[in-house]
């Protein structure tokens, strides 16, 4: 049994049907996804582009994740009387101007700036299409309809960032993001005709959203998302280089194991998807449980091919089955700040990122060797489930003291 009660979401009905309007949350998931990790790929042609180094390059990637932190709250709080689907197009409008500006700049500097107003819609545009997609179903599917809609993002990773990489280095990396600028486009035509047609919340206010600030078991969960997901950064920044100087595979070889890496998230986030519909809590512990094993699997692994390829698969379809759970938890804690409370939870994914990479960072440069991040990993989902558990200790002891 659950530690929270289910949430009673407002069902709202699609124009044209519950699958063309689902498809089209996952086109723009998906657009937004290959936007944001086509940068990790195209870094050298990006820098040579420019003439600057590729560290000095990654400060785009870096202004980037600034701009999904700031702007998810600020969004989110700032839309909470319009319509979610009004909502959505406003913030692919501001998508589509931030990357066609990015190949508009002249200057690295400029460049630097749209690439921070690109991740601005980040974080609400996800938060919201997750609570849009919830809405279209009844609740019983609402783990599976999250996803779905989330599953643009892992499908990016194994379609979307290797094509823009692939344009990148034949027509340049200006054509690849004004290819990602005009499939956004297409994006905001299909909200425009597919998405629910919800009222506007004329009782929501700033105070009602940053309501969620005051509620524990909101923090707790965005706690727990911020720490989980760090082992799977601090893995994912060095997989390339593990599998290259401690795996000894050649390049295309790499590629193959990256694309394995990807359908890990794809086959992860649709089993937590189906799993949160009957228990959030015990997709949680399974998640990061079987996250435990498998990044010590890493580490231990990593000098071999053969069990390197089932590693590369589980690592990510372990700890990404924390997505749709974590979503679907904060749209049950959040109350009437829902809005806010899932799109805070892409910030917490981000911050996620600047820990599990930087602890890496930590442990390589100590001479620990690659392998480390495995187990310097395995520690981020060890400290995630313990802090899940007082989550789970917090919600059931408010229960039964309102019950008394």
């Amino acid at each position: 049994m659950d530690s929270i009660e289910p949430l009673d979401v407002e069902r709202v009905r699609p124009p044209h049907g519950v699958g063309p309007a689902m498809l089209s949350l996952m086109l723009a998931t998906f657009t937004i996804g290959t936007g944001e990790f086509a940068m990790m790929g195209l870094l050298p042609e990006f820098s040579r582009s420019l003439n600057i180094t590729i560290s000095q390059a990654s400060w785009a990637i870096s202004a980037y994740a600034m701009g999904v932190v700031i702007g998810a709250p600020l969004i989110a709080v700032m839309g909470a009387r319009l319509p979610r689907r009004t909502l959505l197009l406003c913030l692919l409008c501001l998508f589509i101007a931030g990357n066609t500006g990015s190949i508009l700049m002249p200057s690295f500097a400029g460049i630097e700036l749209m690439r921070f107003i690109t991740g601005l819609p980040h974080g609400a545009f996800f938060g919201v299409s997750a609570v849009i997609g919830a809405s279209m179903v009844e609740r019983a599917r609402r783990g599976r309809a999250v996803g779905r809609v989330l599953s643009g993002i892992m499908i990016s990773t194994v379609i979307g960032s290797p094509l823009s990489t692939y344009a990148a280095n034949h027509v340049g990396w200006r054509v690849a993001y004004g290819t990602i600028a005009a499939l956004g486009a297409v994006c905001f035509v299909g909200i425009w005709f597919f998405a629910p047609r919800d009222r506007p919340h004329p009782g929501a206010t700033a105070l009602t959203e940053l309501g969620a600030f005051k509620r524990p078991q909101v923090l707790l969960t965005l706690l727990t998302s911020a720490v989980g997901f760090g082992g799977l950064f601090g893995i994912y920044t060095f997989l390339t280089t593990g599998l290259t100087q401690v795996t000894h595979l050649p390049g295309w070889l790499v590629a193959v194991y990256q694309v394995v890496w990807g359908l890990g998230m794809v086959a992860g986030n649709a089993f937590g998807g189906a799993m949160v519909d009957r228990s959030i809590d015990r997709t949680v512990i399974v998640s990061l449980t079987g996250s435990i094993v498998f990044m010590l699997g890493f580490w231990l692994l990593l000098p071999s091919p053969y069990a390197m390829l089932p590693v590369t698969f589980l690592v990510p379809a372990g700890i990404i089955m924390l997505s749709p759970a974590l979503q679907t938890r904060l749209m049950e804690v959040a109350g009437d700040a829902q809005t806010l409370a899932a799109s805070l939870n892409h910030s917490a994914f981000n911050l996620a990122n600047a820990f599990g990479a930087w602890l890496g960072a930590v442990l390589v440069s100590s001479g620990l060797g690659l392998g480390s991040v495995g187990w310097g990993g395995a520690l981020f989902s060890a400290l995630g489930l313990v802090i899940y558990g007082v989550t789970m200790w917090q919600a059931r002891a408010c229960a039964s003291r309102a019950a008394a």
